[in-house]
């Protein structure tokens, strides 16, 4: 005979699961906001340019377009188009795709 199924265990790691990508969404939102210099604008102003592109998005997909575009090269850190590169609000490399702390690699030539 089958032994029967902790339904009551299985619940719970799964919301333990959601909770941890939660959490982990969270950090790396903020981690974007201080990689773009987001955070030298007031809450309010960052709030308000946020509820501001998602209205745009829905009216206008081809925004959604060019700002994905920016935001690769933001990635790639072609500063040319994507604005700040792979820093931070302050001036320190992004962390690495891994966001595990390290820096991200940088185009720069390595120091002597």
């Amino acid at each position: 005979m089958r032994k029967p199924a902790d339904l009551d265990a299985q619940i719970k790691a799964l919301q333990d699961k959601a909770k941890s990508l939660k959490d982990r969404q969270k950090v790396q939102l903020g981690e974007l906001v201080l990689a773009t210099g987001g955070d030298s604008l007031p809450l309010e102003a960052l709030a308000g340019v946020l509820l501001a592109a998602v209205e745009q998005a829905k009216e206008k997909p081809e925004a959604v377009a060019r700002w994905t575009d920016r935001g690769t090269a933001f990635f790639r850190g072609d500063t040319k188009q994507g604005g700040r590169g792979k820093r931070n609000g302050a001036g320190q490399p992004a962390p690495g795709p891994a966001n595990d702390g390290t820096p991200a690699a940088t185009s720069s030539s390595p120091a002597p």
